[in-house]
């Protein structure tokens, strides 16, 4: 068999262990072992040759520490009511207008996801703490759930981002620049869900009824509540892009402050610095897991050399390179159907990545293209998070929302996955987008 054919009979195998439910990290170290064996002629020395280097030389990889310190951030946040603190500072600016409750909801999901790098932990956290509000001022089922299932993806559009720094990882890139790239995108991804929030209210008025105005001096003392946040926010960002810290240095320094802001500030103790450091060292092993099986999958595509065949392929093909970036965004669109955030950036990005730096794109550099295709990435990972059938932030915030029907919150999510859609093709046709403050503030 070819290569490409060897990587389309492995990646059925793994979707069909992921059907009958065996865990995504054991799916691919499963047909990664295979795949290695079947490649070599049932040569198990070749196989146990590989895998005696194999968790050792993903793991010792320095950058990876800064997984766990991020996701400590997140869980610093969670656990010392920081999240309480965003939305009272934005519903207190927002809250008086129509829909203003629900964009609280989204701005509160990108101050979070700025602390927190994950979006399944923006959405079951802001899901807690904003579903109540919502529903107290009797907003419609379908909006609130929707706008809170689409603005928990903002926690890895937002930096820091987990995905960015995987995708750092496999392509050599600077986690720099990537963060420094996603900013601006992030910022219109909570603008454009905003917009969408007030086109919904606009057309039907009783779905997102206006809260009460805050006075000035309780909106002064909620800005002064969520400030260290703000600045923790900027310290590691422009720490990292200023090269005053390597991104190692910079994550640790922002998992201390925020550590410190939830003990002094949110009243976070003993059994919450516990729970903090538990559901890190969860979320940081299952991540580790996900890396070794992927690493084992993509030994064994590197050995079919599909990577290789596919770019050679493309390129002879004649196909136009927007024709190529527009087919490799709608597999990320279907394979999110199937697969979660990382998992899809480990398993696609040693495929898509050659392919996609053998072609030219407006003159592009080589830095530049690298950038511009992982945010796009990323956003298009982003959407699989909400779409149907899976969209694994809607059903956290449906699970949230017991009395909200299923239904309701998939069609709640759809104005925004139209946002989506003309928020990645802006980014897909303009990369200035994307790649304006790296070049403003170029080192």
């Amino acid at each position: 068999m070819s290569g490409i054919e060897v990587g389309l009979v492995i990646f059925g195998v793994m979707l069909t262990l992921m059907v009958v439910r065996v865990p995504i990290g054991i799916s691919m170290f499963i047909v990664g072992f295979g795949g290695y064996l079947h490649l070599n002629g049932g040569n198990v020395n070749a196989l146990l040759n590989s895998l005696k280097n194999l968790a050792y030389a993903r793991l010792s990889n320095y950058d990876l520490v800064v997984i766990p310190l991020f996701l400590l951030m997140g869980q610093f946040a969670t656990h010392g009511g920081l999240s309480k603190a965003l939305f009272r500072f934005v519903g207190a600016f927002l809250g008086h207008h129509k829909g203003g409750i629900a964009m609280a909801a989204i701005g509160a999901c990108a101050g979070f996801g700025a602390i927190c790098g994950s979006s399944v932990a923006t959405a079951a956290t802001m899901g807690q703490v904003a579903l109540p509000e919502l529903r107290r001022f009797g907003y419609s089922g379908s909006l609130a759930t929707g706008a809170l299932a689409a603005g928990g993806t903002l926690g890895i559009m937002i930096p820091p981002s987990v995905p960015l720094v995987i995708y750092a990882i496999l392509t050599q890139e600077s986690i720099g620049k990537l963060f420094m790239a996603a900013v601006l995108p992030g910022i219109i991804a909570m603008l454009g869900y905003m917009l969408v929030v007030k086109i919904v209210v606009t057309l039907k008025p009783a779905a997102g009824p206006a809260g009460p105005r805050v006075p000035w001096p309780e909106r002064i003392r909620c800005l002064l509540q969520v400030l260290p946040v703000l600045l923790v926010f900027l310290v590691v960002i422009v720490g990292i892009y200023g090269g005053w810290a390597n991104p190692t240095e910079a994550a640790a320094i922002g998992a201390a402050a925020c550590g410190g802001i939830a003990v002094v500030g949110g009243g976070m103790r003993g059994q919450g610095l516990v729970a903090s450091a538990l559901g890190m060292a969860q979320a940081t092993s299952m991540i580790f897991l996900v890396l070794l099986g992927a690493d084992m999958m993509n030994t064994t595509l590197a050995l079919s050399q599909m990577p290789a065949e596919l770019a050679g392929w493309v390129k002879a093909s004649g196909l136009s390179p927007l024709v190529v970036m527009v087919m490799i965004l709608l597999i990320y669109v279907f394979l999110g159907c199937v697969m979660d955030a990382l998992a899809m950036i480990l398993l696609t990005i040693p495929i898509f990545y050659p392919m996609v730096m053998a072609l030219d794109y407006w003159g592009m550099s080589s830095s530049d293209k690298s950038i511009w295709f992982g945010i796009l990435a990323l956003m298009v990972v982003e959407i699989g998070l909400v779409h149907p059938p899976v969209g694994l932030n809607v059903y956290i915030i449906n699970r949230l929302a017991k009395d909200v029907p299923l239904t309701d919150t998939f069609k709640g999510v759809i104005p925004f996955l139209v946002s989506d859609f003309v928020r990645t093709t802006l980014l897909l046709f303009f990369p200035v987008i994307s790649l304006y403050l790296v070049h403003a503030f170029k080192q």
